[in-house]
């Protein structure tokens, strides 16, 4: 099922998001945080075109895909070329701010959410 979704979506996913969402037994989304709170939900397969639909990504930011959120942080890939990093952006502010680079991929970001040692973590600590 996940593959003929994935020839839908008009668009090559990073090659280590991909795996990640393969991966996802919850086809609805996955809850991914650390001891203190820290990370996110990230969607399923399942939900992600209702997701981006729901907060008109295709609108506000074309060239990026919703792929999870904390709140009313998303996080993002993109959408142009072969691009593997994540991206995050407060959901209120698509199209009128520029993207935060909060990981170089998927794994990156998994991996910075759980060694994560502070409970005051910023995600944006390592912002191009």
């Amino acid at each position: 099922m996940f593959y003929l979704w994935k020839n839908k979506l008009g668009f090559h996913l990073p090659d280590s998001y991909e795996e990640f969402l393969s991966c996802v037994k919850e086809e609805d989304g996955l809850d991914y945080y650390d001891d203190f709170g820290n990370g996110g939900y990230f969607y399923g397969y399942k939900n992600l075109l209702e997701r981006n639909a729901t907060y008109d990504v295709q609108k506000n930011a074309p060239d990026y895909f919703l792929i999870g959120q904390d709140g009313d942080l998303g996080f993002f890939i993109h959408k142009k070329g072969y691009d593997d990093a994540i991206y995050a952006l407060d959901l209120g502010a698509l199209g009128s701010a520029k993207m935060h680079h909060i990981a170089d991929n998927m794994a990156d970001l998994l991996t910075k959410i759980l060694s994560n040692e502070d409970e005051n973590w910023d995600l944006f600590d390592d912002e191009d």
